[in-house]
């Protein structure tokens, strides 16, 4: 069955017609065994209810993966996060520059007043 492209139209039906009859063949001998067959590869044929069993992991095994994923996540943030530099404190108003202000705003108000407006 190697060469597929040198085999003509009847020997493709042939080998059709033989295939069936194979798989009947082996559905009779599961009826009456009631064991399914190998597989050709030698590995047990898929459960009828088309599930396989699930792999577990020990918990030896899962203690394993998790204490390494915690390593990957420390690493990975050890080099992200640089040392922290102080925090900076509020930044605070002189008086001298809290007086310009409201000179300033003083005047804003004095011209919208004398242009009379009740608000700028």
């Amino acid at each position: 069955m190697n060469n597929l492209l040198g085999i003509t139209p009847k020997q493709l039906r042939r080998a059709a017609d033989l295939q069936e009859r194979i798989l009947k063949l082996q559905d009779e001998l599961t009826g009456i065994l009631g064991v399914p067959p190998e597989t050709p590869a030698g590995a047990p044929a898929a459960p009828k209810n088309g599930r396989r069993k699930r792999r577990t992991m020990s918990a030896a095994g899962r203690a394993a993966v998790a204490a390494a994923q915690r390593a990957r996540w420390a690493k990975i943030k050890a080099e992200k996060t640089p040392a922290k530099a102080e925090k900076k404190g509020r930044r605070k108003l002189s008086a001298a520059g809290r007086a310009a202000i409201a000179a300033a705003a003083r005047a804003r108000w004095a011209k919208a007043k004398a242009a009379g407006k009740k608000s700028l």
